[in-house]
């Protein structure tokens, strides 16, 4: 007969392997969201017995709500440097099935993206061993280097404006120039150590 002691030791495993498996079946939905300072993971554990609701931002907990009889709503929260604002709706879709969707700053995280593309340039680059993402906000014209917004001197040339900053010892510079089409509007180029960088799609 086992002792007391081994059945003590063998419901404690019992139980943290089931609050393991309760734990990655609660979770729900997962987002990559390109900001400007990089690319943040968000994931959404939803409990749909007891309600319970957490949200991680890059895998820190920033939400946990346990016990919430109301299955539907929303939570909102901050992502980011800039604290861009991130809302997660939950709605019914039928008995017990349930849907989720991503809003930042207001929008469709689809809508948000498109919209994205035509505000900002994003360029991808490895310079002595080391991987930089470079985002040029147009409407500002802010530079963000891996996370953090560059310190940034602009100036007007010949056929446009040249902003310049430094990635370590490295010289950079995003040329503006006219494309000379309406549609098109204005074309930025990443220049390093004289050398053109193609543009990333994210």
């Amino acid at each position: 007969m086992a002792s007391r002691e081994e059945i003590t030791v063998c419901e404690d495993e019992v139980r943290s392997r089931y609050s393991y498996l309760e734990k990655m079946t609660d979770l729900v939905a997962v987002w990559e969201v390109a900001l400007s300072d990089g690319v943040h993971k968000i994931e959404f554990e939803h409990g749909t017995t007891s309600g319970k609701r957490v949200v991680y931002v890059d895998g820190k907990e920033e939400i946990r709500k346990e016990w919430m009889f109301k299955l539907v709503g929303k939570e909102t929260f901050t992502v980011g440097a800039a604290k861009t604002k991130a809302t997660i709706n939950i709605d019914a879709v039928s008995g017990f099935a349930y849907e989720y969707t991503l809003e930042i700053n207001g929008k469709s995280l689809k809508k948000y993206m498109e919209n994205r593309l035509k505000t900002t340039n994003t360029w991808i680059l490895s310079l002595g061993g080391t991987d930089y993402r470079v985002v040029l906000e147009k409407d500002t014209m802010d530079v963000w280097c891996n996370g953090q917004k560059m310190e940034t001197a602009g100036e007007f040339v010949e056929d446009g404006t040249e902003t310049h900053f430094s990635v370590g010892d490295h010289s950079c510079c995003i040329k503006a120039v006219s494309s000379g089409k309406r549609k098109e509007g204005i074309i930025h180029t990443l220049i390093v150590n004289d050398r053109e960088i193609p543009e990333a799609v994210e």
